[in-house]
């Protein structure tokens, strides 16, 4: 067994809407959003690539009578959102639209992803560099915390002070010294004096970032202000209930991962799968956040996938456990590996349930040598780390019906553990004559015969 302290289920913010407030607001700002997913995903032929087609979008203003403008905002808004989804020059209706009327955490999911997203709806400031914009970017949760922090408008001088703060703070920990190019300190010995015109440069070099820096706080509040996060007023701004919500969850998926037990915060996939292989499934599920948390979203899927096509069947089932967590990011990268035979079941399960189908539907998508390859590598799973009993039950949950039938398909499907996992289960199955049958087909597969 392994102990657990638990923390009791947090509670949002006193005055926090109800969550079904919360996704009739958010309904609400991704309204022309949805519209255009409808439109997009009832109309046949190619054109609804991204950016929209011009053809296309003119036929989109005069369907649903908006603007080319709304028509490209709220397309780009519905890609972002998962509203739908490309394949080629052809749109779909990803699972969020299909869910939209009927479940409010569907709508509420949608939501976080397009204010995740907030920096690639407004358009960054034109002539500023990259660099300067990733900082920017990187400093706005702390924007934002302090934000939900105050429970109020906050003037923007305090949050420009804030933001200034924390991008100093981003410098100075990847050690940028403020240097032109080809420019190297002089030794102290050897300073010169400094002239009137190295005293201009000295005091330029910050009003100038003083000014930067205002500029792209202006963007990042009218950007947050666009995706329904906060309202601008004279002089201040406020974070709206749904904004409010939204950075407290995330200040709380902090605190998960703060309190990750056993280091697993800390571990490689491989290592957190482990110690995650005998929770029940919600306190699991919490170190998956946790460790999630931690990481890239990019960097952590990556891992889990390496450690996926590794040897251990118990930790590919597990490594896509926690890509059910990590949900919609992950989806480009799960889809890629339908390609690979040791992959493609897992792959083609969670792809069924991230696009809506019901947990015990999921498993029409697999072929019968899917379902076969599946039933041999999670046998293998029980073999390797389950109980003896386990493996004898796991017997009922072939595809097949018969275990004549099975062991046929099995000796066809290529698994590389089928004869270990034939003979872990003739060790364990109490009937003899069925036992004899196992070992028989373990040593045709092992000598190649038939």
């Amino acid at each position: 067994m392994t102990n657990r302290r638990t923390r009791p289920a947090p509670r949002p913010p006193e005055g926090t809407p109800p969550r079904a407030e919360l996704a009739r607001q958010a309904r609400a700002v991704l309204a022309d959003a949805v519209r255009i997913a409808h439109w997009a995903a009832g109309t046949p032929g190619p054109g609804t690539t991204a950016p929209l087609a011009a053809h296309a979008l003119e036929r989109a203003a005069t369907a649903l009578e908006l603007s080319p403008a709304q028509v490209r905002a709220g397309w780009d808004r519905a890609r972002l959102a998962g509203l739908v989804e490309l394949h080629g020059d052809t749109a779909r209706p990803g699972w969020r639209l299909r869910a939209w009327d009927r479940d409010d955490s569907a709508v509420l999911r949608g939501w976080v992803a397009l204010f995740d997203a907030w920096s690639l709806v407004h358009a960054a400031p034109a002539g500023i560099e990259a660099g300067a914009v990733a900082e920017a970017v990187e400093a706005v949760p702390q924007v934002l915390s302090l934000l939900q922090l105050s429970a109020g408008p906050v003037t923007v001088p305090a949050l420009l002070d804030l933001l200034g703060q924390r991008v100093a703070e981003l410098q100075e920990e990847r050690c940028e010294v403020p240097l032109g190019p080809g420019r190297t300190a002089p030794a102290a010995s050897a300073a010169p004096a400094e002239t009137a015109a190295d005293q201009t440069a000295a005091t330029a070099g910050p009003a100038r970032s003083a000014d930067l820096n205002a500029l792209l706080l202006d963007w990042a509040l009218e950007g947050l202000a666009a995706v329904g996060a906060l309202t601008l007023g004279q002089g201040h701004a406020t974070l709206t209930p749904l904004g409010n919500w939204a950075v407290w969850v995330k200040l709380e998926q902090i605190c998960v991962a703060a309190q990750s037990p056993a280091g697993n915060i800390e571990q490689s996939a491989a290592d957190m799968l482990l110690g995650c292989a005998r929770l029940t499934p919600g306190p699991a599920r919490d170190e998956y956040r946790a460790w999630l948390a931690a990481r890239t979203v990019g960097s952590a899927v990556a891992e889990l996938l390496a450690v996926a096509r590794g040897e251990d069947a118990l930790l590919r089932g597990l490594a896509f456990e926690a890509l059910r967590v990590v949900g919609a990011p992950a989806e480009p990268e799960v889809r890629a590996v339908l390609a690979e035979p040791s992959l493609r079941p897992y792959a083609l399960l969670w792809l069924a349930e991230y696009e809506g189908n019901d947990p015990d539907d999921a498993q029409d998508v697999l072929s019968r040598e899917e379902s076969t390859w599946l039933w041999v590598d999670t046998a293998a799973a029980v073999a390797d780390h389950g109980e003896t009993g386990l493996l004898v039950r796991h017997l009922d949950s072939a595809v097949q019906g018969t275990v004549p039938a099975l062991l046929d398909e099995v000796r066809a499907v290529g698994h590389p553990r089928t004869v270990q996992v034939l003979v872990a289960l003739a060790a364990a199955h109490p009937d003899p004559a069925l036992a004899k049958a196992v070992r028989r087909a373990a040593f045709q597969v092992h000598t190649g015969g038939a």
